[in-house]
């Protein structure tokens, strides 16, 4: 008896957290759409609640404010980011060859989804000044698969012996120039010489 009323009640909890889930993940999705057609500082609480047919009391029972939803869009937007990361540094034959597919994807990824929808820049850009832990958080994650890969170049002699610790900080603020909205924007408006192509390998050389 007393175990039927336990997974009984473990399966009321699990279908609240189901519903729960499927309810922030709407309003996360309305939030992106408006954001990317009126821009962050032009969408209200609101307007989301309007445009999922609700009260804006409704939207605050899981978001305390715009400001917290933007937060969780950025972290879902840097967990596709992250996730295409993972996906480039395990692509080529050398460690090199990852590193070089690592930069570039991101290079693409960034002026695919960032610069070239100038609603979704205004939203990182925002993000990135405000130094929430969700980006600290996801450039620390990136930061260790660019050093596994570091390792194993120098463990197959590719790359010279150094910490490669030190060497994926050094090597991703050598590459910061390719997947920060600001600075990419910065780079194209002064018409820089070098490519990212450029770029990548001149870090890539540091590491031999």
């Amino acid at each position: 008896m007393a175990d039927n009323i336990q997974t009984s009640q473990s399966a009321a909890a699990s279908s609240a957290a189901d519903v729960r889930s499927e309810n922030v993940e709407r309003i996360l999705d309305a939030a992106e759409r408006l954001f990317k057609h009126y821009g962050y500082t032009k969408t209200n609480v609101a307007d989301i609640a309007k445009d999922l047919g609700m009260s804006p009391a409704n939207i605050y029972r899981f978001f305390a404010s715009k400001a917290e939803i933007h937060q969780a869009l950025a972290s879902r937007m840097l967990s596709v980011s992250y996730e295409h990361a993972r996906a480039n540094v395990g692509t080529g034959d050398t460690a090199a060859e990852r590193l070089r597919q690592y930069a570039l994807g991101q290079h693409r990824l960034t002026l695919e989804t960032m610069l070239h929808e100038n609603k979704v820049h205004e939203m990182v850009v925002l993000a990135i000044a405000q130094q929430w832990g969700v980006i600290q958080e996801h450039i620390e994650r990136v930061r260790l698969l660019v050093a596994d890969v570091i390792a194993q170049g120098i463990a197959a002699k590719e790359f010279r012996q150094q910490d490669a610790d030190v060497a994926s900080d050094c090597f991703m603020q050598a590459t910061v120039a390719l997947c920060h909205p600001q600075i990419i924007a910065d780079c194209l408006s002064e018409g820089r010489r070098a490519t990212p192509e450029d770029l990548v390998e001149f870090a890539i050389r540091a590491l031999r």
